[in-house]
């Protein structure tokens, strides 16, 4: 018997890949240019003078260039590589300790009698976990709680599934202190780590706010009649199989304490960023100090800290290198002479609109991007070294760009098929794709046409400082 072949999106680093090698042969095609880069003494920072693009020798990128694009770009990353990696192992040793999984039961058991606070409360809890640590894969771990716990209520598993991811999506697409989008683009756009962040905080609060009342209207639906559930028949397979909030693990001492770690943690990280200047390795160290504390505190010796570390830096190894290949797309570029080019007919097309609809138009690159590369770190490396200098030419602030950025990036890894994270969620939860997208649909048209008019705020107020 002949098996039919489904059709399944190709890998983010084959996507990425596949550009690279388009851009080489770019290279033999599009005419080689630049621009002169000069001090903007308002801010210190390097820009573009938009009046100076002028024609170059040609260079372009040879066969064994294109591979030689990839160290390259893992090289020219490796102070993002690192710290992602850094900050993954750092996080895998907190949860080894089930300090988070035992809070979160906590946290169920407390609420179980209460459904109608349960939802906003989850989200705003997952949402923190979102803004601070980028809160996505970890979800897995916790979104069969978060369905023992929607059932206990009257729920199903799509009420259950979506208050832990789109409560993570939340913090993760604001981006307050999102170091692995916010935190990477400012740093590549040359803005003041987590500057901006009092707009940020406004649209996180807004985006909690829509989801959890979106979530809820549907629950409250569920409940009244459980025939109207998108996964009504997976909640009549799974009813002799519900797991029972009283089997969740209780909180220990050791399990607080470590809980307390990670408030302390984020308190010093807010205080260093803000106060101290902190960057991007600060970050990274302060992540290990507390990955290391924290598994003190839980029991674990030193062997067992380093098991558990690597083994996080094992499960960060794919956005690693995502990051590397997509800074690849750049050198490639910049080897071949085409960036600056590429820069200047962007410009000539969109120069000539209206500057909102410019940042509209970002804002709907990064959206399309996202699709081809769901993830936010990758995309950052890709996107940021065109958008940055086509923001200066452009007059738009370096910080608006960031925005358009994080938000194209973030609403749809929620419902993108790409998304290898989303797809492992839905896997844990047993929820097929099609009734997924039928049940977020419309709650992703609101987040994106909210992001669009968040975009156009900031360019008309100068969202800065530059």
């Amino acid at each position: 018997m002949s098996k039919e072949k489904k059709f399944s999106f190709p890998h983010p680093i084959v996507t990425m890949f596949l550009i690279i090698v388009v851009l080489a042969l770019c290279s033999y095609v599009i005419p080689a240019g630049s621009y002169d880069r000069v001090l903007n003494e308002a801010t210190g920072r390097n820009v573009v003078d938009p009046e100076t693009y002028h024609k170059v020798e040609p260079t372009p990128v040879g066969f064994l260039d294109v591979f030689k694009t990839i160290p390259k770009g893992m090289a020219a990353g490796q102070e993002v590589i690192f710290f992602i990696l850094l900050v993954g192992g750092a996080f895998q040793i907190i949860t080894a300790t089930g300090a988070i999984e035992a809070g979160i039961g906590y946290m169920a058991m407390r609420t179980k009698d209460k459904g109608y606070l349960m939802i906003p409360l989850i989200i705003c809890l997952f949402s923190i976990g979102g803004t601070t640590f980028g809160m996505a894969e970890e979800n897995i771990v916790f979104v069969p709680i978060g369905i023992a716990l929607a059932r206990a209520l009257g729920y199903d598993a799509m009420v259950g599934m979506t208050m832990v991811t789109l409560g993570a999506a939340c913090g993760f697409c604001s981006g307050a202190l999102n170091p692995f989008t916010v935190g990477i683009a400012q740093q590549m756009a040359e803005l003041p780590m987590f500057s901006g962040i009092y707009l940020r905080i406004i649209v996180w609060i807004v985006m909690i706010v829509i989801t959890a009342l979106y979530i809820s209207y549907y629950a409250k639906k569920v409940k009244a009649d459980p025939s109207v559930s998108h996964v009504r028949e997976l909640e009549l397979a799974e009813q002799d199989e519900v797991i029972q909030l009283q089997d969740i693990a209780p909180m220990n001492g050791r399990q607080k304490l470590v809980l307390l770690v990670i408030v302390l943690m984020f308190a010093a990280l807010i205080y260093g960023i803000f106060k101290l200047g902190w960057g991007i390795t600060d970050i990274g160290a302060m992540f290990i100090v507390g990955g290391i504390v924290s598994g003190l505190i839980g029991n674990m010796g030193p062997n067992q800290i380093v098991k558990e570390f690597i083994s996080g830096v094992r499960s960060m190894a794919g956005g690693a290198v995502m990051v590397g290949v997509a800074r690849a797309i750049l050198v490639v570029m910049q080897d071949g002479m085409i960036i600056d080019t590429v820069i200047y007919y962007l410009s000539s097309i969109i120069n000539v609109l209206p500057r909102t609809i410019s940042v509209i138009g970002m804002y709907i690159v990064q959206v399309i991007v996202n699709f081809f590369v769901p993830s936010g770190t990758g995309q950052a490396a890709a996107t940021m070294p065109i958008m940055v200098p086509l923001s200066d030419i452009l007059g738009i602030n370096r910080q608006v760009t960031v925005l358009a950025f994080q938000f194209g990036d973030g609403f749809t890894s929620s419902i993108i098929p790409t998304s290898g994270t989303l797809m492992a969620l839905l896997a844990v939860a047993k929820i097929p794709y099609g009734k997924y997208v039928k049940f977020v649909a419309p709650l992703m048209g609101i987040w994106l046409l909210m992001g669009g008019i968040f975009v156009v705020v900031a360019n008309v107020i100068h969202y800065g400082p530059f």
